[in-house]
Formats: structure tokens, sequence, C-alpha cells
């Protein structure tokens, strides 16, 4: 008997678009944004959110606000990745924000380095699209396969499901 999971990541994005939007309504209640440009924009199929402000303080005040309302509704912060800030038109600042919603190639090879190089004797991984399968005869080298994934920074928050 095989049994298998897959190991893959992302960000709820409706949970991210409501963070978003709680986000804005705050910053436009705030009496240190009065009068100053402070925008929010998250386009969901780019998997991007743009931070549009007066300067890099402002900038950092409304990343404070996005990474509360991001913990307090269960996303990720590590699968949030901070661009620079640049500079933008009128003397303005623009910083983005990219939500990783799947395991890059590198990361996935990683994984499977790490599982081939580990102490797993009947644990086979391989890289299907953007996520990868374990599979082995014993759940409980499973389980030991999972916890060990989950002590490693992957530089993103691994899921871990489809098990059978």
């Amino acid at each position: 008997m095989t049994v298998s999971f897959d190991v893959s990541t992302g960000a709820d994005l409706q949970e991210v678009d409501n963070a978003v939007n709680q986000a804005i309504r705050e910053i436009t209640n705030r009496f240190d944004f009065k009068h100053v440009v402070a925008e929010i924009n998250f386009d969901r199929a780019a998997h991007r959110i743009t931070v549009h402000t007066s300067d890099d303080f402002k900038v950092e005040a409304i990343w404070q606000v996005l990474q509360q309302r991001f913990r307090s509704r269960g996303i990720p912060l590590n699968n949030v990745k901070r661009g620079e800030v640049e500079k933008a038109a009128g003397g303005t600042v623009r910083q983005v924000i990219d939500i990783i919603q799947s395991i890059d190639a590198d990361t996935a090879r990683k994984i499977v380095k790490f599982l081939k190089d580990g102490k797993y004797k009947k644990v086979q991984s391989s890289i299907q699209g953007d996520e990868v399968r374990v599979s082995g005869s014993s759940r409980d080298e499973l389980q030991a396969v999972i916890a060990d994934l989950r002590g490693e920074d992957w530089g993103m928050e691994l899921k871990f499901g489809n098990y059978r």
C-alpha cells in the first residue's frame, strides 16, 4: 500500500482582499493620512498589492496596518514578499508586495533534494507543476517527513494536502 501527500503553498486570495479592504478603511480614517496620497491596490490576477503614498514613513505605516490585517485573517506572512520602495510621479513613492501562490521550481528542487539527502529510505518525491508529491509505504514515515519539512525555512509557508 502506498500513501502520499502533496506539498504546496499559497494564501487565500479572498482573505487577502478582505485584509486589504480593512486596511484601506483604517488608513482613510487615520489622522496621519489626512490630505496625503495613500493608495493600496490589490491585483488579484497578478497576486500583487501596490502601495502608493507620499514618503517612506507612510509606506512603513501602511505595511504595519497590512501586517496586522494579514495576521488576523490567517494569511501567512512568509508568503508575502515586499519589493523595493521606488520613486513615483510627483515626489511620491511606490512599493509592490507580491503574494506567493505556488512553489517555484528552485524551491521544489530543494525540497526533493532535502528528502533524498534525508534519512528516508522508502520515500519518493516528484515535482508536479507547482507542487511536490511525496509518497511512501508508511504513514509514520510520511508524518516524519511533514515534521522535518515544517522544521526547515523554505521562504514560504508550506501546506500539506491530499493525504491518502
